[in-house]
């Protein structure tokens, strides 16, 4: 006499009756707002052509700043990897290498910085964190420590290719933003060696116009030939759940850190909407 077959166990879900990418399924997921992880934490982008590469006249300042700030406020610091990463990216472009390996170069340059700003916070509590270590991040912050991070995500040989050209679209900007996103953190601040945005590069157009204030659907509608913050950042503000504004600041100016994170408008805010 045959068996009779088990019975087969399944796991009740909503989301077992189709694909995930079915478009009925994905517009009626909606289990509430996900949570803020970190909602107390300030995220710091440090550029590091615009910035970091100026060298100690404009890094030690700033190092001392963030450690003053870090004694009222809890801060994570993500780096950017400034001109030797421009430097791969040309070199790796010369040889045909594809995008995902530009974007593990560039993540490799940005650590170097990482590095660097870490040994200047040392005695302030600056602590090197990996992307392995992100769950202990609660841990440092509750110690007093200022984590330091690289600040490209580790999509690196999954980097999706671009729009144009081969360049990875996510980098140092992107890679900090999405961090504080998924933190949902209090803050987004982007220190750059501008006042914020222009309507044109200031460095080589003395005419252009300070921006300091506009949503992200204007910024794209303008469409720029160059922004002071990596596009596909616009895009990520528009879906984003919390993290629904960022402001660039002008860190060779001494106090704007100080005074952004206290929540006063210095510099430009671009906000989702």
């Amino acid at each position: 006499m045959p068996r009779e077959a088990p019975a087969r166990k399944t796991i009740a879900t909503p989301l077992g009756e189709s694909t995930l990418d079915a478009a009925d399924l994905l517009n009626n997921t909606s289990y509430g707002p996900p949570i803020r992880v970190l909602p107390d934490v300030h995220v710091i982008k440090v550029g590091g052509q615009s910035f970091f590469d100026r060298g100690r006249s404009a890094v030690a300042p700033l190092v001392e700043e963030i450690a003053a700030c870090a004694k009222s406020y809890q801060l994570l610091i993500g780096m950017g990897g400034g001109t030797r990463s421009r430097h791969a990216y040309s070199l790796g472009l010369e040889l045909g290498l594809p995008t995902g390996i530009l974007a593990a170069m560039g993540a490799s340059t940005a650590l170097q910085n990482a590095h660097l700003m870490q040994m200047l916070l040392a005695k302030h509590g600056g602590i090197l964190t990996s992307f392995e270590e992100f769950e202990k991040l609660p841990l440092y912050l509750r110690a007093g420590c200022i984590p330091v991070m690289v600040g490209m995500p580790p999509f690196h040989h999954w980097e999706r290719p671009p729009e144009t050209g081969r360049i990875p679209a996510n980098r140092t900007d992107a890679g900090v933003y999405l961090m504080a996103e998924f933190l949902g953190a209090k803050s987004m601040i982007y220190i750059k060696d501008e006042d914020g945005l222009y309507t044109d590069d200031p460095k080589k157009n003395p005419s252009a116009t300070f921006i300091p204030h506009i949503s992200a659907g204007e910024l794209l509608a303008m469409d720029p030939n160059d922004l002071v913050i990596e596009r596909v950042v616009l895009s990520y503000l528009q879906k984003a759940h919390h993290v629904r504004s960022v402001q660039i600041i002008n860190g060779l100016k001494p106090g704007l850190l100080t005074r952004a994170l206290a929540g006063e408008h210095v510099g430009t805010i671009i906000t989702a909407e």
